[in-house]
Order: C-alpha cells, then sequence, then structure tokens
C-alpha cells in the first residue's frame, strides 16, 4: 500500500460509489492528527441535487477509496445525510 501526503491529494476528482462525478478534493480537515473529513468542491449536475451549495465538508469514514481520483459513498450526499456540512457559497 503507498501512502498519499495530503497535499498530492488536494484538486483530485471525487466520484460517487455509482460512478457519478461529485467534485474536486480542496483540502483536508485534521483532528488530533487524524483525518476528519474532507473539503470537497461540488461540481457538474450534482449542485442542483444539494440545494444549490457550492462545497461540502464529507466526513473521512464515507471516503471509500483513494488513489487518482477519490471514491465516496453515495449516501454522501448532503440532502441524504445530516452528518454533511454544506459550506456557505461565499466561504469557496
Amino acid at each position: 500500500m503507498r501512502i498519499k501526503k495530503i497535499s498530492e491529494v488536494v484538486g483530485a476528482k471525487v466520484y460517487t460509489d455509482s460512478g457519478d462525478y461529485f467534485g474536486e478534493i480542496e483540502e483536508a480537515n485534521l483532528a488530533e492528527n487524524k483525518i476528519d473529513g474532507w473539503r470537497i468542491k461540488v461540481g457538474g449536475g450534482i449542485i442542483s441535487l444539494i440545494g444549490g451549495a457550492r462545497g461540502v465538508i464529507i466526513p473521512h469514514q464515507f471516503v471509500k477509496a483513494i488513489s487518482d481520483i477519490f471514491i465516496i459513498n453515495k449516501s454522501t450526499l448532503p440532502s441524504s445525510n445530516p452528518d454533511i456540512e454544506e459550506i456557505p457559497e461565499d466561504l469557496i
């Protein structure tokens, strides 16, 4: 297993486990020297599904795979999951 640096994944494309494009990684949120979540700039048609928010914070537990791309659970869409934090547009 190859260990990636956080700086290597910033800008990586994010897809759902059903193959839909979700957005790009903007940064990692750390808590106690561990990755707590990922800030994702939402792109494509997903914006309309999440109420127009341009970014979200996805808890790390919803990430299924990290390589050249990120794969997240489809349940991470904020409309279906209260654990997802939407980022106000003025902060993106």
